[in-house]
This record gives C-alpha cells, sequence and structure tokens, in this order.
C-alpha cells in the first residue's frame, strides 16, 4: 500500500467519502421503501456495506501513521468479506419471478459466499496484510496469503454477480428492459471496476492508494445509475423469467476471460522488459473499452441506429429477412400451449420491431371476448384489467376481419379503434403511433397484435408494414395449429375417459351383482345372527362405495348443464360448511370479504368447495389448517381455499392435476379437480394453483362478476 502527499490523501478521502455518503442515502432509503423482497433487503444491505467499506477505505488513505492505515485497511477487508454474499444473493433475486428457483439450484454456492469469506477474515484477520516497509521513500503494504484468497473469491463472485445480472437483462423485453436497464448497467460498472482493481491486487500483492478512487468513483457513478432506475420505476417489483441455460452462454464470462488474459499478457511484458510505471493505467483503459462495448451493445437505440446506417449507406434492406424468419420460426415451433406460444411471439415481435411494448389478445370460440394472453410491458393482472366489452369486440371484429393489414390505430377515428387504444395505454408520450396486426388463419380472425413504444419513437415504414403482416400471418399459423392439437388432444383424452369409465362401471356393476345375490341369499342364513351382521355391514359398505363411484364417473360421461341464479357466494360457503368446523385435528379458518351477487348454479359450486376442501384433509393426514378466504378483484370474485399439507411438485402441478385418472392419493381415482374444472369453465371462471412440496396448496377459483354469464341451457 503506497502512501502519497498530504493534498493526494484529501482528495481520495473526500472522494471515498462522497461514496459512501451515496452508498448509506440509497440504503437508508431503499430500507424505509415499502417493499420486501429478498431483492430488496439485500440490496439495502448490499449498499450499507458498500458505504461502510468506502468510509475505512477512505480514513487509510487520509492516515498518517503505518499503524493507523493497517488497522482501517483490515476493517476494509472485512466489511469487503460480506459483499460476496449480500450481492450475489441480490443478482439472484432481483427481477426475477422464478428466484426460487435459481436459491434452490446456487444454495451451495450461495452458503459459501456467505461463509468461506467471512471465516477467512476472522481465522486470518492478523496476516490479511504484512507489516508496513519503507522504500525509495514510500511506504508499502503487502497482502499476506489469506488477503489474495479473500480478494481472489470477492473476484469470482463479481464475476458470477455480472453474470447473473447479465442474464436477467438478456430475458427481459420492452418496457420491463427500459426500467432494469440502469440498475444493470450501475451494477455492472461497479462491479467491473471493483474486479479490475482486485486483478490488480492479485497480480503485484500490494495496492497502490489511488486504487481506492477508482472504487470511489465507480461507487459514485453506479448509485447514480441505479437512482435513475428507481426513478423511472420507483420500486423493485421487475419479474422476468430467465432460463437456467441462459448462464451457460453469458457474454459475462467471455468478457471477464478476455481482460484477464490481456492484464496478464500486459503484466508480464512488463515484468520482462524491466517494468512500467503506466501498467496500471493501460489496464484500467482496457477494462473501460470491454465496459463501455458491452453498454453499447445492450443499448436497443444503438442497434436500431447502427441497423439503419447500415440499410442507409450500404445500400442493403433494413432487415435480413432469411434470419429474421429463422429466428421467428425457432421460436415459436416447440410451443405447444396458447400462453407459452403468444409470450414468445411478443417478445420475438418486440425485438425484431424495437417496440417496448406489445401484447396480444385472442377472440374466444364464440367471438363475444378479446382476452388478454401476453405482454412485455403489461402483467396479466393488469392487462385482465382491460378487458373489453362483448360490444366493443364485436365491433374490432367486424373492423379487422374485413383486413390483412396492419392498422395505425392513433391515426383511427373509429369507436372500435378508441376500444384498442384503451386496452394498450402507451409508456412513453414520444414513443410513436401505435400499430395494431391482425391475427388471420384461415380466413378467420384468432386475435390481435398491438405495437407501441418504439425505441426513439421510430415510425413504421411499409418495409415494416410487410414484415410485421408476414409475421402474423406465420404467428396465426402457429396459433392455429396449436388449437387444433389441443382439440385433437383433448377427443383423445376424453376418448380415452369414457372407455376407461364405461370399465369402471362394467366392473362395478358386476360387483354390485354379486353383493345383490348375497342380499338374496340373507333370507336362508337369516337366523344366523354373526352372518346377518357381517353380511349387512359388508354389503352397505361395498354398495355406498360403488354407488359414490358410479355416481362421479357417470356425471362425467354426459355434458355439463348448469343453472345460473344470482347468488351470494359467502351465504353459499357458509351453508356447506355447516358440520365441518370441528373435524378433529383440523383447524378450519373462514375469511368472507363483502362480495356482489354472482351468477352461478349454487349445486355445481357447492361441489367444487366440498371438493377442494376433502382435497385439503387428506393431505394433511397428520391435522393442520385449511383457510377459506374469498375477494374481489379486477372483476372477478375469486374463492380460495388454502392448507398445510404436503403439497405437490411442479411436475405434478403442470402435466397431471386435471387430468382424469392422474391422483397422489392412494386410494383416489383422479377425477375430482377435473371435474371442477369442468364446472368451473363451464361459468366461464378459471382454476389457479399453487404449490410447494412439503408447505401446502393454495387453490383459487375465479368466477366473473361483470362479464356474460351463462345462460341456463349453456352447457
Amino acid at each position: 500500500m503506497i502512501i502519497r502527499a498530504n493534498l493526494f490523501m484529501s482528495w481520495a478521502f473526500t472522494l471515498a467519502l462522497c461514496g459512501a455518503f451515496f452508498a448509506a442515502a440509497m440504503a437508508l432509503s431503499t430500507a424505509l421503501r415499502g417493499g420486501r423482497s429478498i431483492a430488496h433487503w439485500s440490496f439495502a444491505a448490499g449498499m450499507a456495506i458498500l458505504a461502510v467499506e468506502s468510509l475505512c477505505a477512505g480514513l487509510a488513505c487520509d492516515a498518517l501513521d503505518p499503524d493507523s492505515v493497517i488497522h482501517w485497511e483490515t476493517l476494509s477487508l472485512g466489511a469487503n468479506s460480506l459483499l460476496a454474499g449480500v450481492w450475489l444473493l441480490f443478482s439472484l433475486t432481483y427481477g426475477r419471478g422464478n428466484y426460487r428457483e435459481f436459491l434452490d439450484k446456487w444454495r451451495l454456492l450461495l452458503y459459501g459466499a456467505f461463509l468461506v469469506p467471512v471465516a477467512l477474515y476472522l481465522g486470518f484477520r492478523s496476516r490479511l496484510l504484512l507489516p508496513i516497509a519503507q522504500a525509495d521513500g514510500r511506504w508499502l503494504l503487502h497482502v499476506g496469503a489469506a488477503g489474495l484468497a479473500l480478494n481472489l473469491l470477492f473476484l469470482l463472485c463479481a464475476i458470477l454477480v455480472l453474470m447473473n445480472l447479465e442474464g436477467t437483462f438478456r430475458s427481459s423485453v420492452g418496457t420491463t428492459r427500459w426500467r432494469i436497464k440502469f440498475m444493470i448497467l450501475g451494477l455492472g460498472v461497479l462491479f467491473a471496476v471493483r474486479a479490475y482493481t482486485s486483478s490488480q491486487l492479485l497480480l503485484f500483492r500490494a495496492v497502490d492508494l489511488s486504487l481506492h478512487e477508482i472504487d470511489s468513483a465507480a461507487l459514485i457513478a453506479a448509485c447514480l445509475l441505479i437512482l435513475r432506475s428507481l426513478l423511472r420505476t420507483a420500486h423493485f417489483d421487475v419479474s422476468v423469467y430467465p432460463s437456467q441455460t441462459i448462464l451457460y452462454s453469458s457474454f459475462t464470462i467471455i468478457l471477464a476471460g478476455v481482460y484477464l488474459i490481456i492484464v496478464g499478457v500486459l503484466a508480464k511484458s512488463v515484468a520482462f522488459f524491466g517494468g512500467n510505471a503506466s501498467f496500471e493505467l493501460k489496464a484500467f483503459l482496457v477494462l473501460v473499452s470491454l465496459v463501455l462495448l458491452c453498454v453499447l451493445l445492450l443499448s436497443d437505440r444503438f442497434r436500431l441506429y447502427t441497423k439503419r446506417f447500415v440499410s442507409r449507406h450500404f445500400q442493403r434492406p433494413m432487415y435480413d429477412y432469411r434470419t429474421v424468419w429463422r429466428t421467428f420460426t425457432e421460436g415459436t415451433a416447440r410451443r405447444v400451449e396458447q400462453s407459452d406460444l403468444c409470450s414468445s411471439v411478443a417478445k420475438l415481435v418486440s425485438e425484431v420491431f424495437h417496440a417496448l411494448s406489445v401484447s396480444i389478445w385472442l377472440i374466444d370460440e364464440k367471438k363475444e371476448m378479446l382476452t388478454f394472453v401476453a405482454s412485455t410491458s403489461m402483467s396479466y393482472e393488469q392487462g385482465a384489467s382491460l378487458n373489453l366489452s362483448v360490444a366493443e369486440t364485436e365491433a374490432i371484429v367486424n373492423a379487422l376481419s374485413q383486413r390483412d393489414e396492419p392498422v395505425d390505430i392513433d391515426s383511427a377515428k373509429e369507436a372500435w379503434a378508441d376500444a384498442l387504444r384503451r386496452s394498450h395505454p402507451d409508456e412513453f408520450s414520444r414513443g410513436g403511433n401505435r400499430v395494431c396486426v391482425p391475427l388471420m388463419a384461415g380466413g378467420e380472425l384468432l386475435g390481435i397484435i398491438i405495437l407501441g413504444d418504439r425505441v426513439a419513437g421510430a415510425a413504421f415504414s411499409l418495409q415494416d408494414f410487410d414484415l410485421l403482416k408476414s409475421a402474423a400471418h406465420q404467428a396465426a399459423a402457429s396459433l392455429l395449429n396449436v388449437r387444433l392439437s389441443q382439440q385433437l388432444s383433448q377427443a383423445k383424452q376424453l376418448e380415452a375417459f369414457q372407455a376407461m369409465s364405461a370399465f369402471f362401471v362394467h366392473d362395478l356393476k358386476n360387483t354390485a351383482s354379486t353383493l345383490s345375490l348375497m342380499l338374496k341369499n340373507l333370507p336362508v342364513h337369516y337366523q344366523d345372527p354373526r352372518f346377518r351382521e357381517d353380511a349387512l355391514r359388508g354389503i352397505s359398505k361395498t354398495v355406498t362405495h360403488i354407488n359414490d363411484i358410479i355416481s362421479r364417473l357417470t356425471v362425467l360421461r354426459h355434458d355439463l348443464a348448469i343453472q345460473p341464479v344470482d347468488c351470494d357466494l359467502n351465504q353459499l360457503i357458509a351453508d356447506t360448511l355447516k358440520g365441518q368446523e370441528h373435524i378433529p385435528g383440523i383447524e378450519l379458518e373462514k375469511r368472507l370479504e363483502n362480495l356482489p351477487k354472482v351468477r352461478l348454479d349454487p349445486g355445481q359450486i357447492q361441489k367444487v368447495l366440498m371438493n377442494l376442501i376433502l382435497n385439503a384433509r387428506e393431505a394433511m393426514p397428520a391435522g393442520g389448517k385449511v383457510l377459506i378466504r374469498t375477494n374481489q378483484n379486477n372483476g372477478w370474485a375469486v374463492l380460495s381455499v388454502v392448507d398445510t399439507g404436503c403439497g405437490m411438485t411442479p411436475e405434478f402441478l403442470k402435466r397431471s392435476l386435471f387430468r382424469p385418472f392422474s391422483t397422489t392419493k392412494k386410494t383416489g381415482i383422479g377425477i375430482g379437480m377435473f371435474h371442477c374444472k369442468m364446472i368451473v369453465e363451464s361459468h366461464h371462471g378459471r382454476i389457479e394453483v399453487e404449490s410447494e412440496l412439503g408447505k401446502g396448496s393454495a387453490v383459487r377459483v375465479l368466477l366473473p362478476i361483470t362479464r356474460k354469464q351463462p345462460a341456463a341451457h349453456e352447457t
């Protein structure tokens, strides 16, 4: 460690103090905000630790005697030992809707990032920094083996943090990417600079105090960039769903490897030719160049301007149609679920046309409802709250069924265009006009794509419209294939179910016939009390069981007819639960909020509720708690049944829960949830299920309040 003139000390201390102030202010303001997520608290903790480290480094720069330098530098290393785990935790949870998957996969590495650096610091604190010596009129503070190990661990964790932040950014699209960009850039600059200073320490086993100036400047710059990000979004609640495999193709690893190789070659060259006083400057310029290159490559505006420059000055089309078509085909070919396909199409359209907000709406089979499916800028709840009325949907279908071209809905004056504008709010006042593209397949309108908030507010050209039209045709064809595949799959499932149902009914009827013969023979041995008692008990139990299975299977073999009436859902629940409050070992809790009357079939909804309660009880053989709750949310009446039972695996939830004859129960036959889904969907509602193995399940039944309800003859 080199101690320089007092003027340098004052400047370094001032810069470090400013960095500590900015980081502490960021930590305090974040801690006082309303969020309570893991990312929220890990960010606040990380900024607080950075503030402490920067303050200790500044005091080391301003110290006048060697003992003080060692004291403050040792405290700075102590704060540094806490940084790796906290920021690695933040990078795994920030902006990720599926962060629990990453925490589970990275848990061992995360434990190591928290424990190993702290153990090194506490176990070898006196040997982190070697005694100060004087050489050529300068004081030098060398770093011991434990200090080198501590810095190596921090360097590796810094690279992992950058990898995770890159993965989050690459998985985001549209306005979501716009919201998190400056948070990612700020932390990217901070940890890239920290990787540089750590690499210098590892190369020379001694660090010039001027490196603290670089760390402080990077901390201030990072705080300013993060502040801009928070002013954009005002919260941490941004959710993307990165793939686990994206980390294996991380651009961060390539950049880090290139940088460390270049710095290593420079260091060897300097040592071979007798030293170079400007080596640190050269290494830092290499780092800055790589960081600036990364920033430019991540800029949507830069990529758009580059594409236009090439198109204008090199006489080539704005789009490489073969590349776009291959990307579009590969991105949609393996999507077998309608929601997955639409999400993929929205992301691809956003990337190809540089439109930050892209949403997709699909028309139901009766051409009565235009339903929100996917968006790059709105969550499902936000989109569902913008659902259009039946009259508006009819006007949109009539208008767009007659045209096959993209429509500028901001220029259109018709009422249906106003409804589309309302269903797709724009984020930026200078984002250009919004465009609606019909999804036509086989002469039928399946839905629409709406684009808005284009980068730099660029207007759509004829070339854009031609490619949009082609992309919409491809998406509509894929969507039609998915629907037909689903119908075929459902028909096969129903056929198999009917065959299985017939088998059960036939077998059980034979069993019932055998029992009937026993009843006929009963008068012969009626005088034998033991035979009479055993026979009656066995007959009663078996017949009850058989008739129960027959009734459950038979009801699913026929079309489900409902008879809806205006009903108080809370009162229906209260009536259903009579006699269920005192089940041994089960605590039953009700939280029923005021609801408007809902049009439903009371008998069918009672079956749903009883089946959900029965499932909850059977999931808790050792006892537990069942919570039954109602509330109103965005035009839906929500009935929730939450238990503390054994839970279900994600694989069973995704693939088997609503399929007939798929069950986790030893004595079940797997038709209860299938039947519940049929009943709820016949009410134009839906069922949502969340479950975690070993912790319980939550089932929500959503019934529409304001939407058009099924008539009595509907099935």
